[in-house]
């Protein structure tokens, strides 16, 4: 007789039910290793019993199965955008790309080279590009050295400036040391009035006697005609004195005609 059909409930008796886990798994370990071996199919298998025992089996690898499955179950749409985005970047290099060879075949022309495949109306436009360019070159050479030039002419306007304003400075100095100069050369020359001067007191402290001075002689012809008015007498006095008072008189006198001989100088 064969087996019956069993019914799927939970078996409430422990020991049954442990006896029923362990002939299940066994043979499920073995149907997924026949899988794998009899389909070349990677079969990754995880058990976990009521008390948390663990039991696997895996053809290749568990980590690297449960990876793969992650893969492909749990990030459909993060690999859609980067497939996306994978093609976008690939769009916009292949524009780049064009873009640069373009580039260069046009700098190639500019320079005169690779003239061969254009054609006139092409060579045309080339030569319109470069007369183009030729003229805002020179207009910019023109701009640069107007503007050199200004500045130029603004740092000569400087230096003019500064060469007035030392000039002046250099003139005043010299001023200053002439003045300087004049100075110290009067100091430094011999003042004989000083030293009558200085000679008359001390004759006339020793003398009782006042000396008079008389002034120098004057180039004015009219201090030569005689009048009638009375005049100053400019000289000694007369007086009558002994042998003494003639000495003192005598140098006196001498120091008056050094005196005089000072003033006219």
């Amino acid at each position: 007789m064969g087996r019956g059909r069993v019914e799927l409930k939970r078996i409430e008796n422990k020991i049954n039910r442990q006896v029923t886990f362990s002939k299940r798994r066994n043979g499920l370990l073995k149907k997924a290793y026949e899988l794998s071996v009899l389909c070349d199919a990677e079969v990754a298998l995880i058990i976990f019993s009521s008390r948390g025992k663990l039991y696997e089996f895996s053809s290749t690898s568990t980590s690297q199965t449960l990876e793969r499955y992650q893969r492909c179950c749990f990030n459909p749409q993060d690999n859609t955008s980067a497939e996306r985005e994978t093609q976008s970047w690939y769009q916009e290099v292949s524009k780049l790309k064009a873009k640069y060879e373009s580039l260069q075949r046009a700098q190639r022309h500019l320079l005169g080279e690779d003239l061969a495949p254009l054609s006139i109306k092409e060579l045309q436009n080339l030569e319109k590009q470069l007369e183009g360019a030729l003229a805002q070159a020179r207009q910019r050479k023109t701009q640069i050295m107007m503007e050199q030039m200004e500045d130029l002419r603004r740092k000569e306007r400087q230096l003019g400036d500064m060469n007035k304003q030392l000039k002046i400075k250099v003139s005043l100095e010299m001023s200053t040391i002439e003045a300087e100069g004049q100075a110290a050369a009067l100091r430094g020359l011999p003042c004989p009035w000083n030293s009558a001067a200085m000679a008359a007191t001390s004759v006339g402290n020793s003398s009782s006697f006042p000396l008079q001075v008389s002034p120098p002689p004057s180039n004015n012809p009219m201090d030569n005609i005689e009048t009638d008015q009375p005049v100053l007498q400019i000289g000694y006095h007369q007086y009558n004195l002994g042998e003494a008072g003639s000495s003192s008189i005598a140098r006196s006198m001498a120091v008056d005609a050094s005196f005089i001989q000072g003033w006219t100088l």
